[in-house]
C-alpha cells in the first residue's frame, strides 16, 4: 500500500487533494493539523517524516493571501513559506521519499510576461512588486526540488497553478484573493442593502482562474505520470509544469458575473 502525506490538508488546495486521493485504491493518506505538526519547526518535521516514511508527499501547505495581505506582511510571506518548503522538501529527501509534488504559484513569472506564459519565462524579468517576497519563496521551493533532482536524481516535481478558487477559500475583507474578495464584498452589499460596491483598480486587467478540484485532479494526474513523461526533454532542468485553463476574464467582467450570480 502506498503511503501519501498531504500537507495543508485543511486548506483549499489540500482538502481538495485529500478528497481526490481518497478515491484511489491501495492508498494510505497521512495528514497532520497545525496543532499536531508545525511545518516551520525543522526538528518536528524531521521526526514526523522519519516516523511515517511516506512514499509520496504533496506540498500544498503555504501562507497565502491576496494583494493587500502580500503588501502588508511581506516578511511573513517570505520567511514562513521558505521555512515550510525547506523543512518538508529536505526532510522528505532525508527519509527517501520516492516522489514529492511542490505546488507553486503563477506569480513566480515576470510581471510583464508574454502571453500565454510558458515555463521557460521563469527568471526572465522583474516580478510584480506587491507579491515579490511570496514569489521569491515559491521560486526557491521550485529550484530546491530542481536542484535535488539534478544532484541526486530524486523525483521531486513542481506544478504552477493559475489563480485558484473554490471551497475553503479565504473570504477575508482585505486579505483574500480576487474571487472570494468580490463574492464577500458583493454578498455583504446585498445583505446590507447597499446600492453600490467599490472595486479596486480599473477593472481592465485580465486573470485566468481554475477551480480547485480541477487543480487537484491535474496534480494527481501529473504525479502519477512516469518520470520520462513528466520531465520530457528537460532532463530535470526547469522541471515544472503550468496548470491552467487557457481562458481569461477581465476583473470588470468577473465582478458583473458574480453580481449576477448573487443577484
Amino acid at each position: 500500500m502506498k503511503k501519501i502525506f498531504v500537507t495543508g490538508h485543511q486548506g483549499m488546495v489540500g482538502s481538495s487533494l485529500l478528497k481526490e486521493l481518497s478515491k484511489k485504491d491501495n492508498v494510505e493518506i497521512i495528514t497532520a493539523t497545525k496543532k499536531t505538526l508545525d511545518l516551520t519547526d525543522q526538528k518536528k518535521v524531521e521526526k514526523f517524516l522519519n516516523k511515517n516514511r511516506p512514499d509520496e508527499v504533496y506540498l500544498s501547505a503555504a501562507k497565502v493571501g491576496g494583494i493587500s495581505a502580500n503588501n502588508s506582511y511581506p516578511a511573513d510571506f517570505i520567511s514562513i513559506n521558505l521555512k515550510i518548503q525547506i523543512n518538508v522538501i529536505m526532510s522528505s529527501f532525508a527519509n527517501d521519499t520516492k516522489k514529492l509534488l511542490f505546488l507553486g504559484s503563477s506569480c513566480i513569472y515576470p510581471r510583464l510576461s508574454n502571453q500565454p506564459i510558458k515555463e521557460s519565462y521563469l527568471l526572465t524579468g522583474d516580478l510584480e512588486e506587491t507579491n515579490e517576497p511570496y514569489a521569491i519563496a515559491k521560486i526557491s521551493g521550485l529550484k530546491l526540488c530542481e536542484s535535488l533532482n539534478r544532484q541526486y536524481g530524486t523525483d521531486f516535481r513542481s506544478i504552477m497553478p493559475t489563480n485558484l478558487y473554490g471551497p475553503r477559500d479565504n473570504f477575508h475583507d482585505k486579505n483574500s484573493h480576487v474571487i472570494p474578495g468580490l463574492i464577500k464584498r458583493i454578498h455583504d452589499a446585498k445583505i446590507n442593502k447597499k446600492k453600490s460596491v467599490k472595486i479596486w483598480g480599473t477593472g481592465k486587467p485580465k486573470r485566468e482562474f481554475l477551480f480547485v478540484d480541477d487543480l487537484a485532479k491535474a496534480a494527481i494526474f501529473l504525479m502519477d505520470l512516469p518520470k520520462s513523461k513528466f520531465y520530457g526533454e528537460n532532463k530535470f532542468k526547469n522541471s515544472h509544469i503550468n496548470v491552467g485553463t487557457g481562458l481569461d476574464i477581465t476583473i470588470k467582467e468577473l465582478a458583473f458575473l458574480i453580481q449576477k450570480e448573487i443577484d
